[in-house]
């Protein structure tokens, strides 16, 4: 799984580096034996944008980009989109959607998210949002858990608390709640998180076919 994201990351030209941060010593021996370039992180830190911030102390960039090490199908497109928003001065973290299949629509697994017309977040959550009410035509947005953080949103996500984050356990709302806007930008190319021994099986049967 590792090796298929990093080899993914490797192929975005949008990135100057890649970087593996972990808390596990089993993957910075897998990474040192494998010549990835790995960091180790306090086991303390929560979520990974807290990894992200831990190697913004080390390595100095004026964009972050974070990649979960669940999202092997990643895409150079999906780069694209998501440092699309950062053209604009004001940006400071954005983020991914694309439309949601019915199948996922209900899975808490599949992150949905609500957004203004000006592509602003207003609510990520494992929940079906928004409800439909009335049974009528509906559109659902899947998150995709890759972020984008100028370095000055980032330094403040430590001092920040959120009870939502820690009620839905989704780290981006910490930014939420905390007054942070969080920019989602939509792509037509779906990713699967794995989760489960069925998304693996998923994953890897879409890799193997290419």
């Amino acid at each position: 799984m590792l090796a298929w994201v990093y080899d993914a990351a490797r192929a975005c030209p949008q990135l100057d580096q890649v970087i593996i941060a972990t808390d596990s010593e089993e993957i910075v021996a897998v990474c040192e034996k494998n010549s990835w370039p790995v960091q180790m992180t306090s086991p303390d830190l929560t979520s990974g944008t807290d990894r992200v911030h831990a190697v913004s102390q080390l390595i100095d960039a004026d964009i972050y980009v974070n990649i979960q090490g669940d999202e092997p199908l990643l895409k150079p497109e999906h780069l694209t989109a998501l440092l699309r928003p950062f053209a604009q001065p004001h940006v400071e973290v954005s983020t991914l959607k694309v439309a949601c299949t019915p199948v996922n629509i209900h899975n808490p697994n599949a992150v949905k998210v609500v957004t203004a017309a000006d592509g602003r977040a207003l609510y990520f959550s494992r929940s079906t949002i928004p409800y439909n009410r009335d049974g009528g035509p509906a559109q659902y947005w899947k998150h995709i858990g890759l972020y984008g953080y100028r370095k000055s949103a980032l330094e403040r996500f430590p001092t920040l608390h959120s009870t939502l984050e820690h009620t839905e356990r989704l780290e981006q709302l910490r930014f939420l709640e905390n007054g942070i806007t969080v920019y989602v930008e939509p792509t037509e190319f779906d990713t699967v998180g794995v989760d489960t021994e069925e998304d693996l099986r998923q994953v890897e049967a879409l890799l193997l076919s290419r």
